[in-house]
């Protein structure tokens, strides 16, 4: 079993940044895996936000975040991060991680086996 912590959220003002932080645990893949965020408004599905491959050398983006977010990992940690720039009102969710074997990326909640417990980020206007 793998578990996912997330951490880092929090309160921010309009333009504000923050970065997220998901350490993984417990049995951790032995070879590869891919790792994504996601995020879910109230009252909505959750969302795509950002994925990146085992390497780190392929990562893919959501069009609402792009060139704003940026996902990064450092494998000897087990840790994958967000960080989040230029924030808007409309980033105000609850931010997830997920994870799973594989060498890819993976944009799709479905293709994840695991999950964190998520972090609130609230932007205020």
């Amino acid at each position: 079993q793998v578990q996912l912590v997330e951490s880092g959220g929090g309160l921010v003002q309009a333009g504000g940044s923050l970065r997220l932080s998901c350490a993984a645990s417990g049995r951790t893949f032995s070879s590869s895996y891919a790792m994504g965020w996601f995020r879910q408004a109230p009252g909505k599905e959750r969302d795509f936000v950002a994925a990146i491959s085992w390497s780190g050398g392929s990562t893919a983006y959501a069009d609402s975040v792009k060139g704003r977010f940026t996902i990064s990992r450092d494998n000897a940690k087990n840790t994958v991060y967000l960080q989040m720039n230029s924030l808007k009102p409309e980033d105000t969710a609850v931010y997830y991680c997920a994870a799973r074997s594989g060498t890819g990326y993976y944009i799709k909640g479905r293709e994840y086996d695991y999950w964190g417990q998520g972090t609130q980020v609230t932007v205020s206007s």
